[in-house]
């Protein structure tokens, strides 16, 4: 095979040598130069991680024995220049810790453009509100560069993706059926191919998990059996939604798309779109950084022993489990003291102010306990001195000014 040699402007020209190597089925922006000029997408691993057939000499070995292998016969023709070490960033598996390595695939895909462009109006037309407005740009940004949405996953959990190859007869290129059964797509395929001996395997892949969810809105309901469904007429659409910012396209949007395309109705008609709760600091709360805050340990409060301790109740590494202990000791040095559920309440209303982000400081809390026990004893105090047969005027309710 010979090597093309194409230029492009995604290299730098100032960075080395200017030239690099192109891999277009293991690499995103190589995949993206070799469809502007036309190459080949050569696949050269295996789902074990070894070098495939298309390796040549070095098939079957492992990736990084195989560089190795590469090296030494570079020396042996008397091709090898030399090497350079270069900072680079490496996409690591968050279990294996192993190195991620882009892989082409066949994948299933949904074209998303039409239901995009009715998600966009519903917004503009007002039939659909989100709020705060601000997520608005958000809605149009995402909605209106809308690609392509891969809907396959290779996982072992979710639902199958109902999707049928036909394995005989033989056929010159891979056919496919959708069928709600193995028995309705078999039946499919053998009114197409004309034939009755026909067998079909069901694709091993599952479905992208925001597919499902994107379905709950009314799939709740037993739809499409929704013929006389009292439930379903009651209460599709809903009236309102309310969730966190940080899904309004990755499961908002698509509860929209899908809802428009199945059904032809909005799933809701207004959307309230939450902060979300940060730590003091400003980051996302996470078990390896011990910055999680559990509301019942800030009602009850909590030892900073006991806090490091529920760290090994779960199943974090050890490594994350020290990084964690670390976090908590310079968030938490005495631990988190009893705030009880009003101070608690007080302290989250009281950020409903902020925007996009809560972020919850506990010392804050605490100083919400502190006022709430001084209305405690101011009542207190006032009440030793109304008498036994005093009696509030009526109900007492919030005012417009409050």
């Amino acid at each position: 095979r010979k090597m093309v040699v194409v230029a492009d402007p995604m290299v730098d020209r100032e960075f080395g040598t200017g030239c690099v190597k192109i891999t277009p089925a293991h690499d995103h922006n190589d995949f993206k130069c070799g469809q502007r000029h036309g190459l080949d997408q050569i696949n050269v691993f295996a789902e074990s991680g070894n070098v495939n057939e298309n390796g040549g000499p070095f098939a079957n070995q492992h990736r990084f024995e195989a560089r190795k292998k590469v090296e030494e016969a570079l020396k042996e023709k008397g091709l090898w220049v030399g090497k350079k070490s270069h900072a680079m960033r490496l996409g690591l598996c968050s279990r294996s810790k192993d190195i991620i390595e882009p892989y082409l695939k066949p994948q299933w895909w949904m074209n998303c453009k039409d239901l995009a462009d009715k998600s966009v109006k519903a917004l503009r037309e007002g039939e659909l509100k989100i709020m705060p407005e601000f997520h608005h740009q958000t809605w149009y940004h995402w909605l209106e560069n809308i690609q392509d949405w891969c809907i396959s996953r290779q996982l072992w959990w979710g639902h199958r993706i109902p999707a049928y190859r036909v394995t005989k007869p033989a056929q010159p290129s891979e056919m496919w059926v959708i069928g709600r059964s193995a028995e309705e797509a078999k039946k499919k395929a053998q009114e197409k191919l004309g034939v009755k001996d026909v067998e079909v395997v069901q694709d091993e892949d599952v479905l992208d998990t925001w597919f499902s969810s994107g379905l709950f809105p009314f799939s709740v309901f037993g739809w499409p059996d929704v013929k006389d469904n009292k439930d379903f007429d009651a209460f599709f659409p809903t009236s309102l939604l309310e969730t966190g910012h940080d899904i309004l396209f990755f499961w908002v949007a698509r509860m929209v798309m899908m809802s428009i395309g199945l059904t032809g109705k909005l799933p809701f008609h207004t959307i309230y779109l939450h902060a979300m709760v940060r730590d003091a600091h400003g980051r996302k709360m996470s078990k390896s950084l011990g910055n999680v805050i559990d509301p019942i340990e800030v009602i009850e409060g909590i030892t900073l022993e006991d806090l490091q301790k529920k760290l090994h109740e779960g199943n974090l590494p050890d490594k994350e489990i020290e990084k964690a202990k670390k976090g908590q000791q310079q968030d938490f040095p005495d631990g988190i003291p009893q705030c009880g559920a009003d101070a608690l309440r007080f302290g989250l209303l009281a950020y409903t102010l902020q925007g996009r982000n809560v972020n919850l400081d506990i010392n804050r809390v605490v100083g919400y306990r502190h006022f709430c026990n001084k209305i405690w004893n101011a009542t207190r105090f006032g009440l030793r001195y109304f008498g036994d047969d005093f009696r509030f005027p009526g109900a007492l309710s919030p005012t417009a000014s409050l």
